[in-house]
């Protein structure tokens, strides 16, 4: 037998399984990889050297408003490490500068008080601007033109108002957007509602360029470099970590060069060729990401690549903070047909996207391929709405797939990662 770690919530389970059975362990080599430095030290590094930019104390000099977009509590960015080292550059540049920290949430839900805690540390929070970005709250929104999408570019005012624009973020890879960071603290990150949904519009989410490692050619991605120009994003701070959220690498300066740094790091070391298999069993990576069933699509998407056709996804997400949306929920509740609702999406306009349906239509696309048992604290009944198969360990789950099959001796790929891998076919 062979025991694989599996990230579940802030702690781990144990999948245990015969060794004739195991196709492949897929991992990133993030996992292995050790800086010759300390966490704290990289970043500082990255800020003393930035890539085609000043460095942050002097693009600081004589501006009045500096606003610093700052990742939500769905992002496990370590900001305990980042924000300092920024906020002391700024300081060092210019002593009375006026700072705010905006908190990027896109259409996600309010970041509490107890998790700006957690992310930043009782000190940021009692003694800085903090402000959560309302991607509907009209009155602090302002439009600065056209997407090459042809949406509305629409973004907080905040951040248009500044002197000096700048954000902290994490390169990791992206589903749909091909990586994390950079140009992603400004869209999604900071934009209204309407924006996001015109990029994240059926049209290009079905596109073969807007997936996991791809930047060239991806829709997506260009809508979200020209939005951060157009808001004038002048720096970044952005990181790559390990599976225990500690920093391995970082980059600092220009929007597009410093993150194209970071992206090309991170190719190296967490691209993993498929091993099709029966059953895939995939992770979100535990906590912050696995905290509901909307984000577990991300990782449910590595098991995509490397299950055969109408095989099983065994999915580990803990999901203790519910489905993650409304509309997601309603989405597949309230349709048996999953491929009346993927022709629902392919028929809408780019600015007739509804919340969520970005996320749904990948969702199909999973379902598509193979049955998915999710192991979760949701209530079963909210898993079956979802058209998958509840379960309450990984036992369970497996033992279902090889119900599912009609065979005890299915093959098994395990991703325990599935966020921090980039499968390729």
């Amino acid at each position: 037998m062979t025991s694989i770690k599996l990230p579940y919530g802030k702690e781990h389970v144990s999948l245990e399984i015969q060794e004739e059975r195991l196709n492949a362990v897929l991992v990133s080599e993030l996992h292995h990889y050790k800086p010759e430095v300390g966490q704290t030290e990289l970043v500082k590094n990255a800020m003393d050297n930035p890539i085609g930019s000043e460095k942050l104390c002097d693009l600081a000099k004589g501006k009045e408003k500096i606003v610093i977009i700052a990742s939500d509590h769905t992002r496990p960015v370590p900001s305990k490490i980042i924000m300092p080292l920024m906020l002391e550059e700024i300081r060092k540049g210019n002593p009375e500068a006026d700072i705010t920290i905006l908190i990027a949430t896109g259409c996600h839900r309010e970041t509490t008080k107890n998790e700006l805690v957690q992310k930043f540390g009782e000190e940021i929070v009692n003694n800085e601007k903090i402000y959560i970005h309302d991607c509907d709250d009209d009155s602090m929104l302002v439009k600065l033109g056209i997407l090459p999408s042809g949406g509305e570019l629409i973004i907080n005012k905040l951040a248009h108002e500044a002197d000096l624009l700048v954000a902290e973020g994490f390169i990791e890879p992206h589903f749909f957007a091909g990586y994390s960071g950079g140009r992603k603290s400004v869209l999604p990150g900071i934009a209204s509602r309407q924006t996001v949904l015109a990029n994240h519009c059926s049209e290009f989410i079905a596109d073969p360029k807007s997936r996991t490692g791809i930047l060239e050619g991806n829709p997506i991605h260009k809508d979200m470099m020209w939005a951060s120009r157009k808001a004038n994003l002048a720096y970044i701070v952005n990181v790559v970590i390990n599976a225990e959220k500690e920093v391995i690498y970082a980059v600092a300066g220009d929007m597009e060069k410093a993150h194209a740094k970071g992206c090309e790091f991170l190719s190296k070391l967490c691209r993993v060729k498929a091993v099709p298999a029966d059953i895939t069993i995939s992770t979100n990576g535990g906590y912050p990401l696995d905290q509901n069933i909307y984000q577990a699509v991300k990782g449910m998407t590595a098991a995509e690549v490397t299950v055969k056709q109408d095989g099983v996804i065994i999915m580990l997400a803990k999901s203790n903070d519910g489905h993650g949306g409304d509309v997601f929920y309603n989405t597949f509740r309230d349709e048996a047909d999953i491929k009346k609702t993927l022709d629902l999406f392919m028929s809408r306009d780019r600015n007739k996207t509804e919340a969520d349906q970005w996320q749904s239509q990948v969702f199909i696309r999973v379902l598509q391929k193979a049955r998915v048992i999710y192991v979760s604290d949701s209530d079963d009944q909210t898993v079956m709405d979802f058209h998958m198969i509840p379960a309450k360990s990984v036992e369970e789950a497996l033992k279902k797939a090889e119900e599912i099959l009609g065979n005890s001796k299915a093959t098994v790929t395990v991703i325990p990662d599935g966020v921090s891998v980039m499968v390729i076919e």
